[in-house]
């Protein structure tokens, strides 16, 4: 593989299974180097799982030497305690990054899902569908947690220097999956 221009390291934090990707920028393609996530044991208490995260991170960061990071933020629930949770855990995965000099980029998931697929209310299935398109996925990858991380690393690749979208108006637009996949036949494949 020709030496990439670009390494991201894309996050979807959690407190009990954290996803996580590397991608290589090669020549304007995309390499998947890794997809997996880190299940953290229940019966340990919230301290030591949010150690493991930090190790984890820190240990994917020394390995592949990414030059960018990208985490979903936490979207906004109902319950407080586990958004405080997740909170916890992104931002002891963000410090990994941060304690070694990676930029740390984070996209809401809608932002993530507007990126992938062309509309910001796209379902999981959705995005791994694109996601198929996009790159070589591992057989029998099933779990959305780490997609979820990949959709994130690749929304920073495709978002790389542009401004962050705002709204104009309130008036939503409607977008569908195959207008969507007819007008970006290069994100296809």
């Amino acid at each position: 593989m020709e030496k990439p221009h670009k390494i991201v390291l894309g996050i979807d934090p959690g407190s009990v299974i954290m996803g996580y990707s590397v991608i290589a920028i090669v020549k304007d393609k995309i390499k998947l180097l890794e997809i997996n996530v880190l299940k953290l044991p229940t019966k340990k208490d919230n301290y030591e799982r949010l150690h493991l995260i930090y190790d984890k991170v820190a240990e994917l960061i020394k390995l592949y030497k990414p030059t960018e990071f990208a985490i979903e933020a936490p979207f906004f629930g109902k319950n407080v305690q586990s958004m405080l949770k997740l909170g916890r855990a992104q931002g002891v995965a963000m410090a990994a990054a941060l304690s070694m000099n990676i930029p740390v980029a984070e996209y809401s998931p809608k932002r993530v899902k507007q990126a992938i697929t062309g509309t910001g209310n796209a379902d999981k299935e959705q995005v791994f569908k694109m996601l198929q398109h996009l790159v070589q996925l591992p057989e029998g990858l099933v779990s959305f947690d780490a997609t979820d991380a990949l959709a994130v690393a690749i929304c920073h690749h495709f978002s790389d220097g542009l401004p962050t979208p705002k709204r104009t108006s309130r008036k939503k637009t409607v977008s569908s999956w195959e207008k969507f996949m007819q007008e970006n036949p290069d994100r296809v494949g």
